[in-house]
C-alpha cells in the first residue's frame, strides 16, 4: 500500500512521512546555512540545552522583527526571562482551568456538527478543525464571538505566507515574504492590542484581567508582553488542535481498520491523538540558533548558525519507534514529540489533548463512516516545517 504522503503529495522535503530513514541525525545545510537536527536523541538534546540553541532566532532573520512582536513571546525568550513568564503563563493552563473547559468544548463540538447536520459532504477543516479551537481560546482572551472569523484569516494568512519563506532564498526575497506575512500580523496585533486597552479600562476577572494584574520582576507586564501571549495562544491552538483533529480524520481514512478498531474500542481514544502527534507532527520543526560551540551527532556546531530541529523526522526514527510507518493507537511506549520538550514544551498540550479526544469522540459518534472525498483531494499547508490541512473535504454517512 501507497503510503499516506504518497497518496497525497505531501511536500518532498518531509522525506520520512515517504518511508525514507533519518540517515544523517545532525547534518549541516550549505544553501540555507543552517543546521538540521533530525534524530530522536539529538533532538532531546537540543531542545535540553538553551545555554547552546538559543530561542531568539528572529536576531538570524535578515530583515529582523519590531520588538512589538517579539516582547514576552515564550517562544523568542530565552533563560532566565523564560522561567518567570512562563509561570505567569501556565496560569492559563493548570488542571483545575482546563478541566473547567471540558464541558464547553464537548458543547461547542456538538454545536459545530449540529450545523453540518443532513449534509453528505462538508469540509472538516471550516465545519470544526479551525472554529473549535479559536473559539475556545478567544473566549478565554474575551473576544467578542463577532470577531472571531477574523482571527481565523489573519492565522491562515501568516501561514500561507510563510509556507513560501525559505532561508536559502535571497535577502530581498526573504524579506518580501516576511513582510507579507507580517501584515497580516500587524493587524492581529492591533487589534489584540485595543482589545487590551479595553480590559485595562474595565479589568475583569478572566484571563486577560490576571495578566493586566501580574508582576514580572517586581513590575507590571506591558501590553507588549500581553498582546503577545495571546497571539501565542492563538497561533499554537491553530497549529495544534486544528492540524491535530485534520491529520488524525487523515489518517482513520487511510487506515480503515485502524478506524474500525477505536470505533469498536474508545479506550483508544488517548492513544490515538499521541500516535497522531506522532505520525503527522503539526509542528514539524520549530527553529533555534546556535549560541556556543558544541558538539551534537558527532559535528561540531558552531555559534550563529540558524538550526531547525525537526519533530517529524525525529517521531519517525526507528531507533526508537519500532516500524514507524504504521499508524498505531497502541503504541507503547510512546514518546513522541509533538508538542515538543524542555523548557518550550507546549503549555496548551493539555488542553490541544483533551479538545482533540473531544472532537474525534463526537466525529465518530455522529457519523458512522468518515471518508474523504475522491473527487476533492485535501489542500496541504505549504511550509515544510508544518504537517497539516487547510481543507479537507468528507464524505460521511448517519
Amino acid at each position: 500500500m501507497a503510503s499516506l504522503a504518497e497518496r497525497w503529495g505531501i511536500h518532498p522535503d518531509q522525506y520520512w512521512l515517504y518511508g525514507r530513514p533519518v540517515e544523517e541525525p545532525v547534518r549541516f545545510d550549505e544553501e540555507m546555512d543552517a543546521w538540521h537536527i533530525c534524530g530522536h536523541a539529538e533532538v532531546l538534546e537540543a531542545l535540553s540545552r538553551p545555554d547552546a540553541f538559543s530561542s531568539e532566532t528572529i536576531k538570524l532573520v535578515p530583515m529582523g522583527a519590531e520588538e512589538s512582536y517579539t516582547e514576552g513571546d515564550l517562544l523568542q525568550t530565552d533563560p532566565p526571562d523564560h522561567g518567570a513568564l512562563r509561570k505567569l503563563a501556565a496560569r492559563a493552563f493548570t488542571p483545575r482551568v482546563v478541566a473547567d473547559l471540558e464541558p464547553r468544548i464537548d458543547a461547542l463540538a456538538r454545536e459545530l456538527l449540529d450545523a453540518v447536520d443532513g449534509q453528505d459532504e462538508f469540509d472538516l477543516m471550516s465545519a470544526l478543525a479551525y472554529p473549535l479551537p479559536v473559539t475556545v481560546v478567544t473566549e478565554l482572551l474575551g473576544i467578542p464571538a463577532s470577531d472571531r472569523h477574523l482571527f481565523e484569516r489573519w492565522m491562515t494568512g501568516m501561514v500561507e505566507e510563510m509556507g513560501d519563506l525559505s532561508l536559502a532564498d535571497s535577502a530581498e526575497d526573504q524579506e518580501a515574504t516576511f513582510g507579507a506575512a507580517m501584515d497580516h500580523m500587524r493587524r492581529m496585533l492591533d487589534y489584540l492590542r485595543d482589545h487590551v486597552a479595553e480590559c485595562r479600562r474595565a479589568p475583569r476577572d478572566d484571563l486577560l484581567g490576571g495578566l493586566i494584574a501580574a508582576e514580572l520582576n517586581g513590575r507590571r507586564l506591558t501590553d507588549n508582553h500581553i498582546v503577545n501571549f495571546a497571539k501565542m495562544l492563538l497561533i499554537a491552538g491553530y497549529l495544534s488542535t486544528t492540524m491535530l483533529i485534520g491529520n488524525t480524520v487523515l489518517a482513520l481514512d487511510h487506515f480503515p481498520e485502524v478506524a474500525a478498531r477505536v470505533r469498536a474500542d474508545r479506550s483508544l481514544m488517548p492513544g490515538l491523538v499521541e500516535e497522531s502527534l506522532r505520525y503527522l507532527s503539526p509542528v514539524a520543526a520549530t527553529y533555534r540558533a546556535t549560541a556556543a560551540d558544541i558538539e551534537l551527532g558527532g559535528k561540531r556546531l558552531t555559534p550563529g548558525k540558524m538550526v531547525l530541529v525537526w519533530f517529524g523526522a525525529a517521531n519517525r526514527d526507528a531507533r526508537v519507534f519500532p516500524d514507524p510507518m504504521a499508524f498505531e493507537p497502541s503504541r507503547s511506549p510512546n514518546p513522541q514529540l509533538g508538542f515538543g520538550r524542555g523548557i518550550h514544551f507546549c503549555l496548551g498540550a493539555p488542553l490541544a489533548r483533551m479538545e482533540g479526544r473531544i472532537a474525534l469522540g463526537r466525529l465518530l459518534d455522529r457519523f458512522p463512516e468518515i471518508r474523504t472525498d475522491p473527487d476533492k483531494p485535501p489542500a496541504f499547508m505549504a511550509a515544510p516545517d508544518t504537517t497539516g490541512v487547510t481543507s479537507l473535504p468528507v464524505r460521511v454517512t448517519r
